[in-house]
């Protein structure tokens, strides 16, 4: 199981590594995205080992279970090879020129007056493709923008439009009770939270107090609603 992206994605990869790479190796893989880097998160054996990170099968499908329906969790990646060194120091320099790529982008967005915020740029490890993460309330004609940034930059645009939580997600760090922001730290799907889940856990109503970063209602306060 890998990690990999931005936003933290999750995905089962096949591979014929021997032995297989333990958790927490940096590998080169292949996704619907492209070729990046992603991190190995635990690896999944007919025998469990807890030292080792081995989880079985059983296991990781009752993980996907517990955390619903909706999870996003892919399963059609392969891992090409174990990272090296200069795969390392290729992610470190696209990961520093992503932010030049996203100044960039936003002098474009101001230039051609679009109703949109750039949130964050991410340049994948294979080069093929920089991925433009935005907010917009409306629908956006992107095209002439995209157009502009493929001849800066001689490859594949994607314009993905993300919510407010996403944001935060992309650009958050640390909420109130000291630890990073739970929809960056190990969230994937961010389901709805409403004022009752509050009620129930006797919070305080204050919106300005029971309000995360992204200026919605705190995920966490549906953690023990089931309950």
């Amino acid at each position: 199981v890998i990690r990999y992206g931005i936003l933290g994605h999750l995905g089962q990869f096949r591979h014929n590594l021997q032995p297989p790479p333990t958790r927490g190796t940096n590998v080169v893989i292949r996704t619907d995205r492209g070729v990046e880097l992603g991190e190995v998160v635990t690896v999944v054996s007919e025998t469990e080992d807890t030292e080792l990170g081995y989880v079985t099968p059983p296991q990781l499908e009752k993980h996907i279970m517990d955390n619903g329906p909706d999870f996003p969790f892919r399963r059609d990646g392969k891992i090409l090879r174990l990272a090296n060194p200069q795969d390392l120091i290729d992610q470190r320099h696209l990961t520093s020129s992503a932010e030049d790529e996203r100044k960039f982008c936003v002098q474009e967005i101001k230039g051609l007056k679009l109703d949109m915020k750039l949130v964050a740029a991410e340049h994948l490890l294979g080069g093929e493709r920089i991925i433009f993460y935005f907010l917009a309330e409306h629908r956006i004609d992107f095209r002439e923008l995209v157009h502009t940034l493929a001849n800066q930059y001689h490859t594949r645009i994607e314009m993905r439009q993300v919510g407010a939580r996403d944001e935060a997600r992309l650009v958050g760090d640390y909420e109130r009770c000291g630890q990073q922001c739970c929809c960056k730290q190990f969230l994937k799907g961010l389901q709805p939270v409403s004022m009752r889940m509050a009620k129930t856990q006797k919070a305080t109503l204050d919106p300005s107090k029971i309000s995360g970063r992204c200026g919605r209602l705190m995920c966490c306060l549906r953690y023990e609603d089931q309950c």
